[in-house]
């Protein structure tokens, strides 16, 4: 029970309740037994409900957390040089997937025009009715001159060429627990799931089976250990590169390579959940009201995309990726100057928000960037100086 967040609204906390029955509900029809992932697929995107299917803001300073779109557009227009270079070797398109409140296209847009690489298309995968609403109110605000090119999908289109973006989407997909057991259970891995105890949820367990128990097994775990798997990021990965006929995806996360992200002083896992700019760690806690997320396996991401004939063309931090973009020539002195030649308000405030994109105690290196590709010449600017493909 969380007593130090803020306190929700009395419609926040009839939503939830009414999310809480749905969930009880299929416990109840599972013989009391729910997966975490389908939990955390409830939590976040069922209809109306959900953290991402319902009503609140959920992005900037009035929602839950700050993104590095919401933080300044030098970060889009940083990205702009590495989806250019994209672009111009495969098709003039974009796929962006998850476009929170639109910020990152309204960036993007008038940049890629301005490096004479404008999209012919920059389609959008958006399934939250409430934020595809938002996004194109963004547009419609901010870069009006190119709403002619921007269309909205319902579904990953079947074939695609250009660059595919996705920034802080896999850490959202729904996530198996799992706790490695070494005191003798019947697989030696345990699925924890979701039950009801006293009306209230509560994680319960049983032996792990299928796809997840291999997965698990295969892991460089040291149990006993407690922590997450994502398939669905995998099957998500593996799908869009079924998809893609030339070009490449970036995809943008908090995650570790592997033998990093299963290390023991990591046990426990990696999953958080986000409310009002305030981090806690019980997904249980009012369903639908807070971002439940977990660290990105990018070594699980590569292998998904090399096994379905991607390259991996590169791996790195986000501060590596957008000082090879050139994000510090975006700031060059003088760019905004008050009188005398002293920096202005504007400049100093672009300063403080690309400090906080390139820190390694900030997003800088908590934050990862991984391209897979098809038909790419390389290398990629993103990637020129401190790959760490090897580190996968």
């Amino acid at each position: 029970m969380q007593t130090d967040l803020p306190e929700p609204s009395a419609d926040a906390h009839d939503a939830s309740e009414a999310l809480t029955r749905i969930i009880a509900a299929e416990i109840a029809a599972g013989g009391g037994w729910l997966s975490f992932a389908r939990y955390m697929e409830l939590a976040l995107y069922a209809p109306g409900l959900g953290y991402y299917s319902g009503g609140s803001r959920k992005f900037g300073s009035e929602g839950d957390f700050l993104t590095a779109p919401e933080l300044t557009p030098l970060f889009g227009q940083a990205l702009a040089r590495q989806v250019a270079q994209i672009l111009k070797a495969s098709s003039l398109q974009v796929l962006e997937a998850g476009a929170g409140s639109g910020r990152l296209a309204t960036d993007l847009l008038p940049a890629l025009d301005a490096l004479g690489c404008a999209p012919e298309r920059y389609q959008i995968l958006e399934l939250s009715g409430e934020l595809r609403a938002r996004q194109k109110a963004t547009l419609a605000a901010h870069a009006p001159r190119f709403s002619g090119c921007v269309e909205w999908l319902d579904e990953l289109p079947k074939r695609f060429s250009g660059c595919l973006l996705a920034n802080e989407v896999l850490d959202a997909m729904p996530t198996h627990g799992v706790r490695w057991d070494d005191e003798g259970s019947q697989s030696g891995v345990l699925e924890r799931g979701v039950g009801l105890a006293d009306e209230q949820l509560v994680v319960v367990e049983r032996p792990a089976s299928g796809a997840l128990l291999d997965a698990a097994r295969a892991l460089p775990v040291l149990a006993p250990y407690r922590g997450e798997i994502n398939l669905a990021a995998r099957a998500w990965v593996a799908g869009l590169a079924q998809r893609l006929e030339q070009g490449a995806m970036l995809l943008i996360d908090y995650g570790l390579p592997r033998h990093e992200l299963y290390h023991p002083l990591r046990d426990g896992g990696t999953l958080r959940c986000h409310y009002r700019h305030r981090v806690h760690e019980d997904p249980f806690w009012l369903p639908g009201l807070s971002d439940i997320t977990s660290h990105v396996d990018f070594t699980a991401v590569a292998e998904a995309g090399f096994d379905a004939g991607l390259d991996v063309l590169g791996y790195t931090s986000q501060a590596n990726f957008l000082i090879n973009c050139g994000v510090g020539e975006l700031l060059e002195p003088g760019v905004g100057a008050g009188a005398g030649g002293t920096p202005s308000d504007v400049e100093l405030r672009a300063r403080g928000a690309v400090n906080v994109l390139i820190s390694p105690n900030e997003m800088g290196e908590l934050f990862k960037v991984i391209a897979l590709g098809r038909g790419i010449p390389g290398p990629l600017i993103g990637f020129a100086r401190g790959d760490r493909v090897h580190t996968l």
